[in-house]
């Protein structure tokens, strides 16, 4: 029970400090969560010491996942 009350926090602060400037996922439901953002393909690559995500075009929700990993990879960047 603690696990399933840490993942329902955990998934609380993403849509609260994260995606709060986005339509959908702001009242979506945690199992929509699951679908939209947490099932998105993509490969994570490192080249000059450099990350970079690269992520399937063709996947309707990848705007709004592109923005949570850019949000939350670089803190210290005020948007």
């Amino acid at each position: 029970m603690l696990a399933a009350n840490i993942a329902a926090d955990l998934d609380d602060w993403l849509r609260l400090l994260v995606l709060h400037d986005q339509e959908d996922p702001v009242d979506a439901e945690p199992q929509t969560m699951r679908m939209r953002i947490y099932h998105q393909t993509g490969r994570l690559v490192r080249h000059a010491r450099i990350r970079h995500l690269r992520l399937d075009a063709s996947w309707p929700w990848s705007a709004a996942f592109a923005l949570a990993w850019n949000r939350l990879t670089s803190p210290y960047q005020v948007t």
